[in-house]
């Protein structure tokens, strides 16, 4: 009988790999996506390919901005990744070398590549996943995945996804070609974006009370020093 990892299994791993606690404002972000890539794990049709790895590092990378102590980031994704039974350096790998690949693309060439309509001999190993994609019936679809199709075009023309139409050509030129439900990756990229402001608002609170509880404790320290401090003796 073929035991099927549960939820459970995988967050008790987790804990049991990274020791130290989560702060409360990432602990939410660190399980939904433990959560996420479970689901995935355990789904028959799911297959890793690289531009889903890019989507998780992307969005691990970026939800987690700001985390302290930050030494623990990489130990939280190192974690995160061997609680599912994963390579946590192909990840990173994956990740870098599509992030490099897009960077030295411009923004209408990496949308001919995502569409299927560049040149044959333009990045030929990134083409030969994008086919595989396209061709494949059964291709699991995740949130993830699209996040790593954002992050490609960001890298390769910031300004275009920034434009609501430009973006929207670029969308639907790549979801048609790669047999994606377009519908579907509009919705979680425009959650995927507003999740990330969400969090980026609440990281600026928690550092403005952090900054005001500094301050606090040196008015604090100076009024002790100046209580306890004896006065001069007079000459």
């Amino acid at each position: 009988m073929n035991n099927v990892r549960t939820v459970s299994d995988t967050k008790r791993a987790f804990y049991s790999i990274h020791t130290r606690p989560i702060n409360s404002i990432y602990r939410r972000v660190v399980e939904e996506l433990m959560v996420e890539m479970h689901l995935l794990s355990v789904n028959v049709d799911f297959q890793y390919n690289p531009i889903y790895g890019l989507g998780v590092v992307t969005s691990f990378d970026r939800f987690m901005q700001g985390y302290r102590p930050d030494r623990d980031k990489e130990s939280i994704f190192q974690a995160l990744c061997q609680s599912l039974e994963a390579d946590a350096q192909q990840y990173r790998q994956d990740a870098e070398w599509l992030q490099n690949m897009a960077a030295n693309h411009s923004g209408e060439e990496m949308v001919e590549l995502l569409s299927l309509s560049a040149n044959p001999d333009m990045e030929s190993d990134f083409q030969g996943i994008l086919h595989a994609i396209a061709n494949n019936p059964k291709f699991k679809y995740s949130r993830l995945f699209a996040v790593g199709l954002f992050t490609l075009l960001e890298k390769a023309d910031p300004e275009r996804v920034t434009n609501d139409q430009k973006r929207q050509e670029a969308l639907h030129k790549m979801t048609k070609a790669l047999n994606l439900p377009a519908e579907k990756i509009q919705k979680d990229l425009e959650l995927y974006r507003s999740n990330l402001e969400k969090i980026t608002q609440a990281r600026l609170v928690m550092e403005d009370i952090l900054a005001a509880d500094r301050k606090k404790r040196e008015e604090r320290e100076q009024q002790k020093g100046a209580v306890t401090t004896p006065p001069s003796s007079p000459e």
